[in-house]
């Protein structure tokens, strides 16, 4: 039987497969340049930048130690102090389909409540129709407009749910 996928931590030594794993996915919807997050200064260094209070990224491993999806919280933007941010959630093709993205999303507003927020918001790129069926699904909400300064000005959907 094949190893199973299940979610864990980031580790330092993730960081190179984090990164690749972001740039794959927003080069397949074509999101690449200004005001997108794969131009975000942190991509290299996804462990550090969510090492810190209030933040928290899991990686979904294969099962064999091998990265294929990514996710984390980590305070809005410009936002008030009750509200984090979804942000870097990104799955290698093998790894959509599975439930790992429901798992994630479940296991990261868990831990926004255990980090006491009150609101998780999160943005996405229009085209993402199957992440967007997951966010209603877990009942997200959809936004007119962007929330906080995340600076990533080239995102077309917007969700917030309560906690």
């Amino acid at each position: 039987m094949p190893p199973k996928p299940y979610l864990r931590p980031s580790h330092p030594d993730d960081n190179p497969a984090i990164a690749a794993i972001i740039r794959s996915v927003m080069t397949s919807y074509g999101a690449v340049g200004p005001g997108f997050s794969i131009e975000d200064a942190e991509v290299d260094e996804m462990h550090e930048t969510y090492d810190v209070p209030r933040s928290l990224l899991l990686v979904v491993d294969d099962g064999a130690g091998r990265v294929i999806g990514c996710g984390g919280i980590a305070p809005l933007a410009g936002g008030d102090a009750d509200t984090c941010e979804l942000k870097k959630m990104y799955f290698l093709p093998e790894a959509r389909g599975l439930g790992l993205g429901r798992e994630l999303m479940m296991t990261l507003e868990e831990a926004a409540r255990n980090r006491r927020y009150r609101v998780v918001y999160l943005e996405t790129l229009g085209s993402m129709v199957e992440a967007a069926k997951l966010y209603q699904r877990l009942q997200y909400t959809p936004l007119a407009g962007p929330m906080g300064n995340t600076g990533h000005t080239r995102c077309g959907s917007f969700y917030a749910k309560t906690l």
